[in-house]
């Protein structure tokens, strides 16, 4: 019978899937609201403030069940609020779109700049989640330093020539499908270092 999944890799998975969970909404939100007649010219607007709540939601549920909000989360939560924001204010879906780039190269500069001052902000963030030695958050992170390059790289590349709608639909088409296979093109590389939690041994019987 299989072993089942370990703490870390639980906690891992529920991570994952709750910062991806509001990108699902705009993207449903997006290409239910463009195919009805007297939502499809606001359908970028109403998608986009939907993700901003679905984004709000997913903040509040880590904190009232969790007790904390993972740092990842909460630097997402705000650019998404901001450029979210500025998407409706503005009625240009330009501030939407570059979000992941912005996103992307934050996380570029952040894990260089911590490295820069012998520091690990990829420790940081997913420190709750896997305990790895310091040389393993070290390689881990600059292996996503160079993902995230490309990511960038790739989003402006659709952004510019592709449409909205197109752009949209590469999430789970292209990009997820990326996130995901270079996450576990790394993941053995996690599970040989990460240090499990013993659980207590019980007392022996009187």
């Amino acid at each position: 019978m299989a072993a089942p999944p370990s703490r870390a890799v639980r906690a891992g998975i529920g991570s994952i899937l709750t910062d991806l969970g509001p990108i699902l909404v705009f993207i449903v939100a997006f290409n239910v609201l463009q195919r009805i007649e007297a939502t499809k010219d606001n359908a970028i607007f109403i998608a986009t403030g939907l993700f901003m709540a679905a984004t709000v939601a997913a903040i509040a549920y880590y904190k009232l069940n969790k007790g904390s909000v993972p740092p990842v989360l909460i630097i997402t939560g705000v650019l998404v609020l901001a450029f979210g924001g500025l998407t409706i204010l503005l009625r240009d879906q330009t501030f939407i779109q570059l979000k992941p780039t912005i996103v992307n190269l934050f996380y570029v500069a952040a894990i260089l700049g911590s490295m820069a001052f012998r520091q690990n902000i990829w420790k940081l963030l997913f420190g709750h989640a896997f305990d790895l030695p310091d040389r393993i958050w070290n390689i881990l992170a600059l292996r996503w330093c160079g993902f995230f390059v490309f990511m960038a790289l790739l989003n402006e590349y659709i952004r510019h020539n592709f449409s909205f709608e197109f752009w949209l639909n590469t999430r789970p088409l292209v990009i997820f499908p990326l996130f995901f296979l270079f996450a576990a093109l790394n993941t053995p590389l996690v599970m040989k270092h990460n240090r499990e939690e013993t659980e207590p041994t019980p007392p022996p019987a009187s």
